[in-house]
This record gives C-alpha cells, structure tokens and sequence, in this order.
C-alpha cells in the first residue's frame, strides 16, 4: 500500500492520555464504569466506534455518489462491545445506519453492503472482529 496519510497517536494505557501528533486530539482516559473504572473520560471502545462510525458514513457516501445516490441524510451509529473471548478480550460491533426515507428497502440495504464491502476498517476487521450491519 501507498499511504496518503498517517496518523499518530500516543496513549500510556486505558487511564491517562490519548494525545495526536499533531494536537488535534488531546483526550483523558478511563475505564468505563462497566469495566469497573470511573468513567471520567474516554476509552478505546469509544474512540473506534467514533472512527468506525465516520469511515463507514464516508464510505457509504463514496458508494452512494458511483450510484447517482444522494446520502447526505443519512447517519451511521457504531456500537462497540468489549467482552471475554476465548483468546481473553475480544471485540464484536454492531453498525445501525439509519437512512432517509428515498432509500428505504433494498436499494438502500445494497448501498450498506457496499460501503461494508469497501470501508477500510470494515475491511481491517472482517474476520477479526463480528460486525452486525443494521439498517434503519
């Protein structure tokens, strides 16, 4: 692959900071409450579901643009779920794309499984990482 652009990001663990590079990104870190931690900031769960939501949102824009398909209206929610696996922890991830009312029905749900197909994080965790598509 030939990057276009690389991102950099340092943390010290699920309690501290997550810092960017570049300083755009400057956030506290905590252990959710579930986790058994205060909540009193972020945490990776958090944070991939916030990129796992915009790059399928953009993808699916991609996809809907080569169809002649306006999808400006539409809305992705990434849930991210974090539990004991067999390996240890593991991830699994649940994509709730709502979409306006033009696209309701299996055009719509064509446009979710393209955009599935061609979002690099869908890209980087099929067969890692189940993810359920739901569309809305």
């Amino acid at each position: 692959m030939d990057a276009i652009y690389t991102a950099a990001a340092t943390a010290n663990g699920r309690e501290g900071r997550a810092v960017s590079s570049d300083g755009q990104l400057d956030l506290a870190l905590a252990m959710p409450p579930a986790l058994g931690g205060s909540g009193q900031g972020t945490n990776p769960e958090q944070l991939f579901a916030a990129g796992y939501a915009a790059c399928f949102a953009s993808a699916l824009g991609l996809v809907g643009r080569q169809a002649g398909v306006d999808t400006g209206e539409a809305s992705v929610t990434a849930e991210v779920s974090i539990g004991k696996d067999d390996a240890g922890f593991g991830l699994s991830v649940v994509l709730r794309v709502e979409l306006p009312e033009s696209l309701a029905g299996e055009s719509g749900e064509l446009l979710v499984k393209q955009a599935h197909e061609v979002c690099p994080y869908s890209r980087a965790t099929r067969g890692n990482v189940p993810v359920e598509l739901v569309v809305e």
